[in-house]
């Protein structure tokens, strides 16, 4: 999700729901309880990421980069439909999910630029099609950028790129209710969160809210020191240089990024496509995976 409005929506969830000012216990996370057999991890520059690494080892290979504060469950959908002909490699990012926080504190978006790099190396893929939403987007197509020849095809979902709510080169302050709301969620600020994240929040499941709340309460100080080094600088210099073919996937009631700015990172983007879902917020690759996968399909299937 877009780290500026949802740090500062995160401050009136917590102050319409009341809660307190005294952070509460941690929430413990057995890790047990969301891995699977195809997950491992690895250590990338000193920190240790789970890894989901689904299909074929010898077939083309995608990778799926998630946005802030989710994790790699986010794209169980389109893995799944992918893997019948891909190997998919999800992870989650440094200071997300069930992976280690970075042990030196580094969460810039060259940073997790640096990250992806370093997991393609050790993983032995030499290029793939990388695919991101929301800040997993930014860590894309910037990637895309600095290593054209590593990239077969780009997919952005809701992409991050332009500066929203006064967040440019540099960082916005953190509001302390969002400090508070990162390291001790609760049951009814994470609804609220999922409210502006999700076109449909009521659609979704006990457990995908049960997991939002224990992947952010797991890991609330690093969630916190990547909106303390979040900048959005003028993105058009980078996004020129990017050569992959482009798909942007984009939902028009997304109240985290506009979708005005999808119209302008598509104009960034040479041989970039554009596809706007009515109905659909930040998140399409949940909300509406039936219909952004057959477009990931087509696209990957156009030569």
């Amino acid at each position: 999700m877009g780290f500026d409005r949802l740090f500062l929506f995160g401050t009136a969830v917590l102050a319409l729901t009341g809660a307190s000012a005294r952070a509460q216990a941690p929430i413990p996370v057995d890790a047990t309880t969301y891995a699977r057999a195809a997950d491992h991890y690895v250590t990338i520059d000193g920190a240790r990421l789970r890894i989901r690494d689904e299909g074929d080892r010898k077939a083309p290979p995608i990778i799926l980069v998630h946005g802030f504060s989710f994790s790699l469950e986010s794209w169980d959908d389109w893995a799944a439909d992918l893997a019948r002909d891909h190997r998919v490699i999800r992870y989650d990012l440094a200071g997300h999910g069930l992976s280690a926080p970075d042990p030196k504190g580094r969460y810039g978006t060259l940073d997790r630029v640096h990250e992806l790099r370093g997991l393609m190396n050790r993983l032995h893929i030499r290029k793939a099609v990388i695919a991101g939403n929301s800040f997993g987007g930014l860590v894309a197509w910037n990637f895309a950028a600095l290593y054209p020849e590593r990239v077969n095809r780009l997919i952005l979902v809701d992409s991050a790129a332009f500066s929203i709510n006064g967040v440019t080169e540099r960082p916005v302050a953190v509001p302390a209710m969002m400090r508070l709301y990162l390291q001790a969620p609760s049951p009814a600020a994470v609804a609220g969160s999922a409210g502006a994240i999700f076109a449909h929040p009521e659609r979704l499941s006990a457990e995908r809210l049960a997991l939002m709340r224990a992947m952010i309460a797991r890991n609330g100080p690093a969630l916190i020191a990547h909106l303390e080094q979040f900048t959005l600088p003028e993105p058009r210099p980078a996004l020129a240089r990017i050569t992959a073919p482009t798909l942007i996937l984009w939902g028009r009631a997304d109240r985290v990024v506009p979708v005005a700015q999808a119209a302008d990172l598509s104009a960034a983007i040479r041989a970039s496509q554009l596809i706007i879902y009515d109905d659909v917020g930040h998140a399409p690759q949940e909300e509406a995976s039936s219909r952004s996968i057959a477009d990931v399909r087509t696209f990957l299937n156009n030569k």
